[in-house]
């Protein structure tokens, strides 16, 4: 095996190839500057995703690892991998028509590490294949499990506190004990540890073992092993302030006994893997001259890099065109009217209630009174949707998790038939906190749907593929949120016969609100 000197040779191919691929990832970065900015800013004020903020460079310290293996390759592009980074274009596209922000930085960084192979080839995209992987890191991404995770929290919590004779009433992802009230909220999820956890282990993994089956388990393992210490972590901080009178792990205390018995917990997952470190491969590299001798001519890395950022401008193009024809729109009219078919605002009364957030465009509420009882209608406008603005988002919260009487202990489907369309929409209940008492306020249920493009649905998705469709053919760059709620034991029926009664007189309203630009 020859040694490879770390300075390149003056007749390097690398030199020619370096001066086109370096500029490309720069134009590729000002063509997304707004997913890139995007992610800097989530890295910059989320304690969740701060962890973030060590991918860049860590990345560009493990492709400078490799730099003698890289300096022995001579760059070969692969234009055939046009094909997928087009794939990608259209679904960055597609993402931005909705506003979806993680769909659009996970686009913006396989566009970046798509660009190796097609600009400087396989054998090169091959021995940096873990940084390349490594980069998506970057993107902050997983908060979709917080519920999940939050419920698996309670659960474990509940269930340890039974085991060890402790009673417990829970509702949700509240509970009390004879002590005090508790409730698991986004901050006891674990998501910040799992990710952080997460990330480092990978990068333990590939930095301390050969095989690919260990360096699988032990990510396998930095996955598992946080979310059990943050159970673990939760039970432990609710029997000190139990035991202790409420003296101990609360406040600052709980923060601090979190973080220090993860750190804890991951130092003596790292000393138990080391275990099984295995010696760094010695890295073989090509014989002086031997993959350098049959370099292809630089004006085929040239061509590659310029069909490359063609078409990571193909969907701004696109867009830009659709904005265009979109024009400057102005801010919406909404108001509800006092009657809608055999409902009338006067007599109606439903609880106070207002949701955790406040982003629409505009804003409409009323109260109806019908013959089943009385339904309250609360629609949010959004026109000229970005990252901020937009119908379907998943960080609207029904109740703010750190509300002092209100929770949310349940969410479920719930099926309707419209205008012989099947609509599953999403229905939740909220509920007054239980205290020590037992007492609580009366029960709301909410029903969800969601009005784009003359059109009610009930999911998520669905609902950002019609937002996407109706931009696409040039119907505009909006939509609405319902959220219809009612109290008392017949809310389902009530809010079922106003949905089904009413549900056009809505949508006539809604249409007059988009055609009005």
């Amino acid at each position: 095996m020859s040694a490879v000197p770390a300075t390149l040779p003056e007749a390097s191919p690398w030199r020619p190839a370096l001066a086109v691929f370096v500029p490309l990832l720069l134009v590729v970065g000002w063509f997304y500057r707004d997913a890139a900015l995007a992610m800097a800013e989530v890295w910059w004020r989320s304690e969740t995703f701060a962890h973030c903020l060590l991918v860049p460079p860590i990345v560009l310290w493990l492709v400078w690892r490799r730099r003698a293996e890289l300096a022995a390759l001579a760059p070969r592009p692969q234009p055939w991998l046009l094909l997928p980074m087009l794939g990608i274009a259209a679904l960055w596209l597609l993402a931005e028509l909705v506003a979806v922000n993680a769909a659009t930085q996970f686009a913006f960084v396989a566009t970046l590490v798509l660009a190796v192979p097609a600009v400087l080839g396989w054998p090169v995209a091959r021995t940096i294949f873990f940084p390349l992987m490594f980069s998506f890191f970057a993107v902050p991404f997983g908060e979709f499990a917080l519920p999940w995770m939050m419920e698996w929290t309670a659960d474990f919590v509940v269930g340890a506190l039974q085991l060890t004779g402790v009673p417990v009433y829970r509702e949700g992802q509240n509970f009390v004990v004879p002590s005090g009230t508790w409730s698991v909220i986004d901050e006891c999820s674990g998501i910040r540890y799992l990710m952080a956890s997460f990330m480092v282990g990978s990068l333990f993994a590939y930095l301390s073992y050969r095989s690919w089956w260990r360096r699988a388990a032990f990510m396998a393992v930095s996955i598992a092993v946080p979310i059990v210490a943050n159970w673990l972590r939760a039970y432990m901080i609710v029997m000190l302030a139990h035991l202790s009178g409420n003296k101990l792990a609360v406040g600052v205390d709980h923060i601090l006994y979190g973080w220090v018995f993860f750190g804890v917990i991951i130092l003596a997952m790292f000393f138990v893997g080391s275990r099984w470190s295995e010696p760094a491969a010695e890295a073989r590299t090509p014989a002086a001259g031997e993959a350098l001798a049959s370099a292809p001519p630089a004006r085929r890395v040239v061509l590659a890099a310029l069909a490359v950022a063609a078409v990571a401008l193909l969907p701004h193009g696109v867009l830009a065109m659709l904005e265009r024809a979109e024009g400057a729109a102005a801010a919406p009219r909404l108001e509800l009217p006092p009657t809608l078919g055999a409902w009338s605002t006067a007599g109606a009364g439903v609880a106070d209630w207002t949701p955790d957030y406040d982003d629409a465009s505009a804003r409409a509420r009323a109260a109806y009174a019908g013959p089943s009882g009385s339904v309250g209608v609360l629609v949010d406008y959004y026109r000229g949707q970005d990252e901020t603005l937009k119908v379907v988002s998943t960080h609207r919260l029904l109740v703010g998790m750190r509300d002092p009487d209100l929770s949310v202990p349940r969410h479920e489907a719930r099926t309707l038939e419209l205008d012989g369309r099947r609509l599953v929409l999403r229905r939740s209940e909220v509920h007054g906190r239980v205290s020590l008492s037992g007492s609580r306020q009366r029960r709301l249920v909410v029903w969800r749907l969601y009005w784009i493009d003359g059109r009610f649905y009930g999911g998520d998705v669905e609902a950002k593929i019609a937002g996407a469709a109706a931009r696409l053919a040039g119907h505009g760059n909006e939509g609405a949120t319902l959220l219809l709620h009612a109290d008392g034991d017949e809310a389902d029926a009530v809010i079922e016969d106003f949905l089904r009664g009413q549900h056009a007189a809505l949508g006539t309203l809604l249409q007059r609100v988009h055609d009005t630009r």
